[in-house]
């Protein structure tokens, strides 16, 4: 049973982070320039300008034109939410609140452990294209106008958050349900000796 509810623990965690990383994405506040009222504010898909009464936003037209560390961000963050989606699918076959695959254990854990390791590489991915889409930022904003205030926006926070908790649910996952298994192995196996013992001495 307290396997079975760290499993649910380590899943909603990464559920969670999951959500995060889907909102991230689609947030307009990646990068944020300013300049007395005026703002800009550049996201994946579409950047917004105006000031903080009226805004306009539009999105982009020309993949090919855009900085590469938008497309880059756009693209690793997509493959990211693709290995979320297969590791929500993969986990719920082997959780042990879920009867499917009752009829072999065995495969259940496995899909269990490669759906907590899906989680691992896909909230690390987040992590990383996050980082260092701040790091280029950091780059453009040293060589930029002094006037422009360029700096990042809380798209960047969102995802750091998203890729750190869909990590930590699938090490949470993978973990407890690699234990799960060898302890209900060693249980069997005790339970066996035990039964051959009774039936020697009988």
């Amino acid at each position: 049973m307290a396997s079975s509810g760290l499993q649910i623990v380590g899943f909603l965690l990464s559920l969670v982070g999951v959500s995060a990383t889907i909102a991230a994405t689609f947030m307009v506040e990646w990068g944020k320039d300013t300049q007395a009222k005026y703002r800009t504010y550049d996201g994946l898909w579409m950047s917004c300008s105006g000031t903080s009464e009226r805004a306009t936003c539009e999105n982009y037209k020309h993949l090919l034109k855009l900085p590469i560390e938008v497309q880059v961000t756009r693209a690793l963050m997509l493959v990211s939410l693709f290995l979320s989606a297969m590791a929500l699918i993969v986990s719920i076959l082997g959780m042990k609140c879920t009867r499917f695959m009752d009829a072999v254990p065995q495969s259940k854990v496995q899909a269990a452990v490669c759906g907590g390791g899906l989680f691992i590489v896909a909230g690390v991915l987040t992590i990383i294209v996050t980082s260092w889409y701040v790091s280029r930022m950091v780059e453009v904003n040293e060589k930029a106008h002094r006037l422009l205030n360029r700096e990042f926006g809380h798209a960047v926070f969102v995802s750091w958050a998203g890729g750190f908790f869909t990590a930590l649910g699938g090490v949470i996952l993978s973990l407890r349900r690699c234990w799960g298994f060898s302890g209900s192995s060693e249980s069997i196996s005790t339970n066996q000796l035990l039964s051959t013992a009774k039936s020697n001495y009988v």
